[in-house]
């Protein structure tokens, strides 16, 4: 799989996710088989860059290559620019979120808006092409099949971004009318994938190794970027690499790796948010971990009850501690019912 001149180690991505996809859980997801992973969506507001939050979103420190990182906005000499700065900044590809369906981001006319004006959208598509392109720095563009099911546009809008100049595309599976609720339809992303010679990756309601499988033959696609399904289980791109490469089912990660793998993002994630602000963003993380596990729901209350590292760090170690004692494994987790979240979690994930 190629984005560009950057030769990646596998097809399947970590898809970019507001308030969860930061620096630590990208490494995390990368330590546990993801080839590929993109930042949380950059504003291509100036006067925004300096915010502390910007400033966490575009933190790659010891992070490996490549570095994706993906731009928000509406106005493409804005976006041309937020592409620049990024690139500054270390990004070696620029994605452009056309997405996102939270109501925050589209009432803006940013993210899965965009495709309502398929004019704009191309702009914008031309635009960060013409300022990457001189750089050397591949244009990806991730999208829904449309913005309601009266207007699934994806094939249109693909056409239009690869003839720009973009060099990959992703489509989620559904509308930004469906936000995360309902399933996935691959037929659009098949059909991307039919009218378009630049790689096509496809989203959406991909939680298991099996439906992984299902997805490629479905759609044809050349990868698989997976979302929600990784949140609390992040080994589920190495258990979907061996289940395609085998045909068997990988044996649940054991307890005692799962502990060292979640005490290691904790500080990871206390490194780059500070104590205050680490321990109360960690919490959703935490409770993802826990939410299947015997007394998971005991234990993500307690944790609103926790405000500083060391007594998160002490009280999820003894949890795992004692997981241990009754269990070697953690058991095989239940699939779509428990990714599909509603729309309001992601919109709040920050």
């Amino acid at each position: 799989m190629n984005i560009g001149p950057f030769v990646l180690p596998n097809s399947l991505f970590v898809a970019p996710m507001a308030g969860v996809t930061d620096r630590p859980f990208r490494q995390l997801c990368r330590e546990f088989g993801a080839g590929y992973a993109v930042s949380e969506m950059v504003t291509s507001r100036r006067d925004l860059w300096s915010s502390l939050k910007t400033s966490r979103r575009a933190n790659h420190e010891g992070e490996p290559g490549p570095i994706a990182v993906q731009i928000a906005g509406t106005d493409a000499p804005m976006m041309a620019e937020a592409a620049a700065y990024n690139i500054d900044r270390g990004a070696q590809i620029i994605d452009i979120n056309m997405g996102c369906p939270a109501k925050k981001v589209c009432n803006k006319w940013a993210g899965s808006a965009l495709m309502q004006d398929e004019p704009l959208a191309l702009e914008i598509v031309e635009a960060v092409v013409a300022a990457c392109a001189p750089r050397g720095v591949p244009v990806t563009l991730k999208m829904r099949t449309g913005w309601c099911d009266a207007r699934r546009n994806a094939v249109q809008l693909a056409r239009g971004a690869e003839a720009a100049g973009v060099q990959m595309i992703t489509v989620h599976g559904r509308t930004r009318e469906q936000g995360y609720k309902g399933q996935a339809e691959y037929d659009t992303i098949a059909a991307v994938k039919a009218a378009v010679r630049v790689p096509v990756v496809a989203n959406g309601d991909i939680d298991s190794p099996q439906k992984a499988r299902e997805v490629l033959a479905a759609t044809g696609a050349d990868a698989l970027m997976i979302g929600r399904a990784a949140q609390g289980q992040p080994w589920i791109f190495r258990e979907i690499v061996h289940f395609l490469a085998t045909g068997e089912p990988l044996a649940p990660p054991l307890v005692a790796e799962v502990r060292r793998a979640l005490l290691a993002h904790l500080q990871d994630h206390y490194a780059l948010y500070g104590e205050y602000t680490g321990v109360r963003s960690a919490r959703k993380h935490i409770g993802w971990y826990v939410r299947e596990l015997p007394g998971g729901d005991a234990f993500r209350s307690r944790m609103l009850t926790l405000e500083d590292g060391a007594a998160q760090l002490s009280a999820v170690a003894d949890y795992f501690d004692g997981l241990g004692d009754v269990m070697d494994r953690l058991p095989v987790r239940q699939t779509a019912a428990s990714t599909h979240r509603d729309e309001a979690l992601l919109e709040n994930a920050e």
